[in-house]
């Protein structure tokens, strides 16, 4: 046979409709980290976040107990934690900062900043073409943050908290990648969502304040809503093949701008917009590239009888 056979139609369609819905869960956690920004600062909301998903998971290790803990690799657990849980408040802090339309483009940086990471870290052969494809897509990045009021560079702090949270959370992947060799899903899952609530707990504390009862039902929301979006995201992948999947994910970027106009009077600029074009045309030829190098891995693995 030639190559690991395509997906069902079926199985697409049913992917594309978890990732539209990963799509819209995700626009609704970043409207809510907006709305509250102005009295609750990033590392509490993160807080908020990761102690929802504890609750989330608590079922899961009370069932599994010792087993959820099981690790061969506690450094990489503890790294990967630490790398999630900043980027998470850096993330935030951009969210609440930004149009929403401009940090939602520059979020999908974390696949350019995968080329070079899959190299160094992973030791995966990098070719040309993906290395091209990264460099223009930083040069999107350029593009979006470049004009100040006089045309000159000016690149603000909440634009380099999203690029640094994209950085960070392109680790936690790589990260990912070397944890799934030799453990499971849920061993993961379960160190994440502890260490990340522990991890942001110092953050919370120097910016608590108690919240009021309707900015409390808010918060946790916020906080069940991201972890509905996680598992949007990854059932969207699961059923459907990663290259058809891509593409829907960037409709965050039309619901971003729609939100933005309608609820924060934001308007893109033509610089976002170029620049956006330009960091989703990269990153979707990275995601395609890296699909065809694996289908062709697998074709070149198999028996010559069974092609």
């Amino acid at each position: 046979m030639a190559g690991a056979a395509p997906r069902p139609s079926s199985s697409n369609l049913q992917g594309a409709l978890w990732m539209l819905l990963s799509a819209l869960t995700f626009s609704a956690m970043t409207t809510l980290i907006k709305f509250l920004g102005d009295d609750y600062p990033a590392a509490l909301q993160t807080f908020y976040r990761q102690a929802a998903g504890m609750v989330v998971l608590l079922p899961l290790i009370i069932r599994h107990r010792s087993a959820a803990f099981a690790t061969t690799r506690p450094g990489i657990m503890i790294f990967r934690s630490l790398t999630g849980t900043v980027g998470m408040i850096l993330s935030f802090y951009a969210f609440q900062e930004m149009p929403l339309a401009d940090a939602n483009a520059l979020s999908f940086t974390r696949t350019l900043w995968l080329v070079p990471l899959a190299a160094i870290v992973v030791k995966e052969s990098v070719g040309a073409l993906r290395i091209g494809a990264a460099v223009v897509g930083f040069a999107g990045v350029l593009l979006m943050v470049r004009p100040g009021a006089g045309g000159e560079f000016a690149v603000g702090l909440p634009a380099l908290a999203m690029l640094a949270a994209s950085l960070l959370f392109a680790f936690t992947v790589t990260g990912m990648k070397v944890l799934t060799r030799d453990h499971s899903t849920t061993v993961i899952l379960v160190w994440s969502a502890v260490l990340g609530l522990v991890l942001a707990i110092p953050g919370a504390v120097l910016t608590w304040r108690w919240p009021e009862p309707m900015d409390l039902a808010l918060l946790c929301a916020m906080g069940a809503i991201a972890t509905a979006n996680q598992a949007c995201y990854i059932k969207g992948m699961q059923l459907g093949d990663a290259a058809a999947m891509a593409p829907i994910d960037y409709t965050r970027l039309v619901f971003a701008a729609a939100i933005g106009f309608l609820m924060f009077n934001e308007i893109p600029t033509v610089w976002t917009l170029a620049g956006a074009a330009v960091v989703v045309a990269s990153t979707l030829f990275i995601t395609l590239r890296e699909q065809q190098l694996a289908r062709s891995a697998r074709l070149s693995a198999e028996p010559e009888g069974e092609r």
